[in-house]
């Protein structure tokens, strides 16, 4: 009994001078380690008579509790000191200015997105979305693309098997494909997103932004997809006069087809659209073909309609004079904070689209 008690005099002694942390470890070990004083004491409860072994045991775990709270104060007094001195030291002046915040900017893509829904969703259109990675059915077959056309070639196309069953999308048509197999007529939907080619220069990326559209109902005509396309680029460009001519082309997903060009006129070097006698290629557009819609088991007898497509990168930079398409993926913050758009003035008809 004697010995535990001249230890915990001695120890006790220890810990009530000024320590450190490696002193107060160093303590702790010779209490408490696989040699340490007290562990040793336990090691001899074997050897204690049988009739004072319950209380030696007892007064042994009492010295043992009282000096590990010891320790544990000793070591929140340190900590309390050191957080002290670290206030005391280490002041922090209030009178300095703060650091300048960077506001992010609306990429011109996203913006030139937000403006054509906000034009097609004033005549009753609405956004549908599809997945990137398609089949080759909806994608080409669904569409009455040939098996032998051009765009089915590797040299044009992303193909993510061998079979060619999977593929990057090349527009954003097979969501029209997806949600006319989904759903029943009518349909009048707009599709912006993503698309995939295998084509890289100044004015083409192996990843752009597309968008098309689609009206499928009982007596629409060529007339309601002109309406259309005149309601809409006048309102996107914001012109009220703008030239515009419907120049026959061919598209495997209708028939007839044409291309959309409108008027323009070089001005101190800038594009100026509406008027002049250049012409610009914008869109391309037709009436949906009967095969497209028997391939969704829509009845041509009873319904007919018009698509359109958009390059909306290409849009983007003729309305906010681009030049050059890979800046839009290059993440350069001084080239997005000049051309980007405030995160809060959303696109709208009646206060303007891009004020």
């Amino acid at each position: 009994m004697s010995d535990i008690k001249k230890i915990k005099r001695e120890y006790l002694e220890k810990l009530n001078r000024e320590l450190n942390q490696d002193s107060i470890n160093q303590i702790k070990t010779e209490l408490f380690g696989k040699n340490g004083s007290i562990s040793n004491e336990f090691k001899k409860l074997g050897s204690v008579a049988v009739e004072e072994r319950k209380k030696f045991a007892a007064d042994l775990n009492l010295i043992k509790e009282e000096l590990q709270e010891k320790i544990s104060k000793k070591f929140h007094e340190l900590e309390i000191k050191e957080i002290n001195e670290k206030l005391k030291n280490e002041k922090v002046d209030v009178t300095l200015p703060i650091r300048p915040e960077r506001q992010g900017k609306i990429h011109p893509v996203s913006q030139v997105i937000d403006e054509i829904s906000s034009i097609f969703s004033e005549i009753g259109f609405s956004v549908a979305e599809g997945p990137d990675v398609e089949t080759e059915y909806n994608n080409f077959t669904a569409l009455n693309t040939p098996e032998d056309h051009p765009a089915r070639d590797m040299h044009d196309t992303f193909y993510l098997e061998e079979n060619k069953k999977l593929l990057l999308r090349t527009h954003t048509s097979p969501v029209q494909i997806r949600t006319m197999l989904s759903s029943k007529p009518p349909f009048k939907i707009i599709v912006p997103g993503r698309t995939y080619r295998c084509d890289s220069d100044q004015t083409h990326a192996p990843m752009f932004h597309q968008l098309e559209g689609l009206h499928i109902d009982k007596g629409v005509t060529m007339g309601h997809l002109k309406g259309c396309l005149d309601y809409f680029i006048k309102e996107f460009f914001e012109v009220k006069n703008i030239k515009m001519r419907f120049r026959p082309s061919h598209f495997p997903f209708t028939e007839p087809s044409a291309e959309v060009d409108i008027g323009y006129k070089i001005e101190k070097g800038k594009i100026v659209i509406g008027e002049g006698d250049k012409w610009l290629e914008i869109l391309g557009c037709g009436m949906v073909h009967p095969n497209v819609l028997k391939n969704v088991k829509i009845d041509t007898k009873k319904y007919q309609g018009f698509a359109f497509g958009i390059g909306i990168d290409r849009l983007a930079m003729l309305k906010y004079g681009i030049n050059d398409l890979r800046a839009f993926f290059e993440a350069d913050y001084r080239w997005l904070s000049h051309f980007g758009f405030d995160p809060l003035d959303v696109p709208t008809n009646y206060r303007g689209l891009s004020k």
